[in-house]
């Protein structure tokens, strides 16, 4: 213990960070393994989306009552405990002998994948500060599509999706020993009897149920396509399944240059509404494009990668909103509890909506539902702004904010 509280703030980032990407391969994996499950287990694109849509139904059912844990337990206990229920859960999905434990496996790892992606704010939260800070938060932002393009990568160098299963949760195994070893336990926050008022509190803030509808629209919009890209592409540009595997990644990861984008604008001053909007749009008018197959291959495919780098602005700018939002800070894991919640709404309808037009009337109707997500989430982005700033008298001895609601060091 005392040799992680001597480590360096950095290297606590980067690992809190790692456990991010483990997560995000986890709920990647079932995309790049589809299919490998078609051939082995018989599922067809229905039954591939609820692979991945499953895996959201507990965030969706508790993220608020998550954040809640989070603040009680304390965010390296939980951290480390959604560590071990996503390998265990690993394993038991790699032996399961049918589609519906399989399903059930995944339903566990949806548990594990909850818990580390809100303890892990709120460790960043607590071990850095200032401009560190800010750094920090969009770093994080890029975890998701840096474990979904790592699983678009490793996917096709597995003969079998058991492998690919057994692999992830060793990789869980090793983040959770990275954790035990360089990341400083918290202090008892002390306020277990108020979490059922404050997460009432937080229930009834309209800043953050906003940030928890956008969250939700964001994640409808890149899930419809990311959960079935690597066979969408197989059967646009007639590419063997490991070209695929490598494109789909590579439509993955420049998700993050969005997020980083993201952070360097905040910073001097960009409006948060702005970029959702600006964003919003383009994922929509982008996945018009890809779905209708209005354009040859190649271009498709760059409008893959604009949606993604682009869309990338949207998820960055909410998690840095997320303490604008909370009444104090040890609310903030209950916000991004909320925040999550949302997100998994749109990753269980993204895959599961998509998979079933898909299957009874072919890509084509995938694209309205693209364009519907993305005017919804224009809506959230121009009554944002109004939100947060309601919100900032509520939270005393807070840092000094702007107008436009960016924290001032």
């Amino acid at each position: 213990m005392n040799v992680a509280r001597q480590l360096p703030a950095r290297l606590v980032v980067w690992v809190v960070l790692g456990c991010g990407v483990v997560a995000a391969l986890h709920l990647g994996k079932a995309a790049i393994a589809t299919p490998l499950l078609q051939a082995d287990l018989g599922v067809d694109l229905a039954g591939a989306g609820w692979l991945t849509g499953i895996f959201a139904v507990l965030g969706l059912l508790g993220g608020a009552a998550a954040g809640a844990v989070v603040a009680a337990v304390g965010d390296r206990r939980a951290l480390l405990l959604g560590l071990g229920v996503t390998a265990v859960a690993g394993v038991a999905g790699a032996a399961a002998p049918s589609f519906a434990l399989l399903l059930i496996s995944r339903l566990l790892e949806g548990l594990g994948f909850l818990l580390i992606i809100v303890a892990g704010p709120a460790i960043l939260e607590r071990l850095t500060t200032g401009a560190a800070r800010d750094s920090a938060f969009s770093l994080w932002s890029c975890f998701m599509p840096s474990g979904m393009a790592l699983a678009m990568v490793a996917g096709p160098l597995f003969q079998t999706w058991q492998g690919l299963w057994w692999t992830g949760s060793a990789l869980a195994v090793i983040a959770a020993v990275a954790v035990g070893c360089c990341i400083p336990a918290g202090v008892s926050s002390g306020i277990p009897g108020r979490l059922l008022g404050n997460i009432r509190r937080v229930l009834f803030s309209r800043a953050s149920v906003l940030l928890a509808v956008g969250f939700a629209l964001y994640s409808l919009m890149f899930f419809a396509l990311f959960s079935f890209l690597p066979v969408l592409l197989m059967e646009r540009m007639d590419i063997s399944y490991r070209s695929a595997g490598l494109l789909s990644a590579l439509a993955s990861v420049v998700n993050v240059s969005g997020n980083l984008a993201a952070g360097y604008l905040l910073t001097r001053g960009a409006g948060r509404g702005s970029l959702i909007l600006f964003a919003s749009g383009v994922m929509g008018a982008s996945g018009i494009g890809i779905f209708l197959g209005w354009f040859e291959p190649q271009a498709t495919f760059l409008l893959c990668l604009l949606l993604s780098a682009v869309g990338g602005l949207i998820p960055a700018t909410l998690l840095a909103s997320a303490p604008l939002a909370a009444r104090e800070t040890f609310l903030v894991p209950i916000a991004v509890g909320l925040m999550m919640q949302g997100s998994n709404l749109g990753q269980l309808l993204g895959p599961v909506v998509v998979g079933g037009v898909t299957a009874a009337f072919g890509w084509n109707a995938a694209g309205p539902v693209v364009l519907l997500a993305a005017l919804a989430a224009g809506l959230t982005a121009l009554l944002l702004p109004a939100a947060l700033q309601r919100s900032e008298p509520a939270k005393e001895g807070s840092p000094e904010r702007s107008r436009s609601g960016d924290v001032q060091c």
